[in-house]
């Protein structure tokens, strides 16, 4: 595989419009998952949950791909989690990078899992598999989450019990956090499964909703289009089934232009 090109190999060209930052830091979860660390342009803006597009000269050409922010909109640094794809255009690269190398960003972030997109409710629901869980890595890290809702549930559905260490690391960060621990307090709730392994929560997040054993296990009532919220970013299929469950359940789905009860981040996929 071809290491990540050098910013000075490259400079002179970086395109109008993106910025070029430095990887500050690396870590590998398992052969499939790693996240890192990079500097923040000082005029960089985004709300947390926003996702902004990333990548790397391969081939003398820019390649770039859409990825969550993972890290709160007060963090002086980006963190990003991605999975690691062998053939994939830029994954296939960017699973190679260390401190110090260069990574590309577009200067404009999007997104719809953004609290503006969701009418005002009591209980907040995260739903991702995978590394779906990064916009949410960033949500739970914003005050302001706290200041909108009462109750904050993120959920988190991987293969296997490896991979759900990233949102273990990650409670763990926010429990032990100079201003953060008091902050959340006991608002928010870590729900965390595995489908191929054997694990005390086990099953894919849907059949556990569809069930009602994700709400015993919680010891929550059945979805409430007026009090309860959803935010949800996963895998194609997953998103279709959990769209379909809280829409049967009277929640409507919400954009930037007009909030709804949930919302869906269609720009990822794994």
């Amino acid at each position: 595989m071809n290491a990540p090109a050098k910013i000075e190999e490259f400079a002179p060209s970086v395109p109008a419009g993106v910025f070029a930052e430095t990887v500050t830091g690396v870590t590998h979860y398992t052969d499939r998952l790693f996240s890192f660390r990079m500097t923040r342009p000082p005029e960089f803006r985004f709300r947390s949950g926003e996702f902004a597009m990333i990548g790397l000269m391969v081939d003398g050409k820019p390649v770039y791909r859409a990825y969550s922010i993972a890290s709160p909109a007060w963090d002086e640094e980006l963190e990003f989690f991605s999975i690691k794809v062998p053939d994939g255009p830029l994954t296939s690269h960017l699973q190679n990078i260390k401190p110090g190398d260069q990574v590309l960003m577009r200067k404009k972030p999007t997104g719809t899992l953004v609290l503006d997109a969701l009418t005002p409710g009591k209980r907040l629901y995260m739903f991702s598999t995978g590394t779906g869980i990064a916009p949410f890595a960033s949500l739970i890290r914003d005050p302001e989450t706290y200041e909108k809702f009462d109750e904050v549930i993120l959920t988190h559905t991987t293969r296997d019990v490896a991979e759900l260490k990233y949102g273990f690391d990650l409670i763990e960060g926010i429990r032990s956090h100079e201003f953060l621990a008091e902050l959340v307090g006991d608002k928010l709730r870590h729900y965390a499964t595995v489908t191929r392994e054997d694990y005390p929560l086990k099953g894919r997040i849907t059949n556990l909703l569809r069930g009602g054993k994700f709400f015993s296990d919680l010891g929550l009532p059945a979805f409430d289009s007026a009090v309860d919220r959803g935010m949800i970013c996963g895998s194609t299929e997953m998103l279709k089934e959990t769209k379909d469950i809280l829409e049967a359940a009277g929640l409507t789905e919400g954009a930037n232009s007009k909030p709804g009860e949930f919302v869906i981040e269609r720009a990822f996929v794994g």
